[in-house]
């Protein structure tokens, strides 16, 4: 059950009838009627036909209302809130590639530092290796000095 009450929290999800649909938007059923017969908002139908919107048609069905209330033709009403959605899209997808664009900046600063530290081992390690040569040269030409004095 726990499972099914978290679906009320999905702004998709149809829960709500009709007839509760007009009563929070403050219009009369017959107004969400004319937007599912003009394709408008087309909300999810029961196996009985009963129509049922969720949180999301809401919105929309509200801000159709917003926009016909201020003189705008249904028509007119539905483009505005197609380019707005579209811009709101465009707006999350900003968002997203900016922080795509922030978390690789910062991936790219921590590969940096690592190859900087490794860097920093690697000249190390060559100067280790560098006085270890001159060590072994120098063993070398003590042993051929031994061995020309013995020999």
């Amino acid at each position: 059950m726990t499972n099914n009450l978290r679906r009320l929290d999905d702004e998709d999800y149809p829960a709500v009838s009709m007839g509760q649909a007009a009563e929070l938007l403050g219009v009369q059923p017959a107004f969400l009627r004319s937007l599912d017969t003009s394709g408008v908002l087309q909300p999810y139908r029961t196996d009985g036909g009963h129509r049922r919107y969720s949180r999301r048609q809401l919105t929309h069905a509200a801000r159709l209302r917003e926009l016909l209330d201020a003189g705008h033709t249904l028509v007119s009403a539905q483009a505005i809130t197609t380019l707005e959605q579209q811009l709101d899209d465009t707006e999350t997808a900003r968002r997203r590639a900016d922080s795509a664009r922030d978390e690789a900046s910062g991936a790219l600063e921590d590969a940096r530092a690592d190859l900087r530290t490794r860097s920093d081992e690697l000249a190390t390690a060559q100067g280790e290796l560098q006085d270890a040569r001159e060590q072994i040269t120098e063993l070398n030409d003590r042993l051929r000095g031994l061995d020309e004095r013995t020999g």
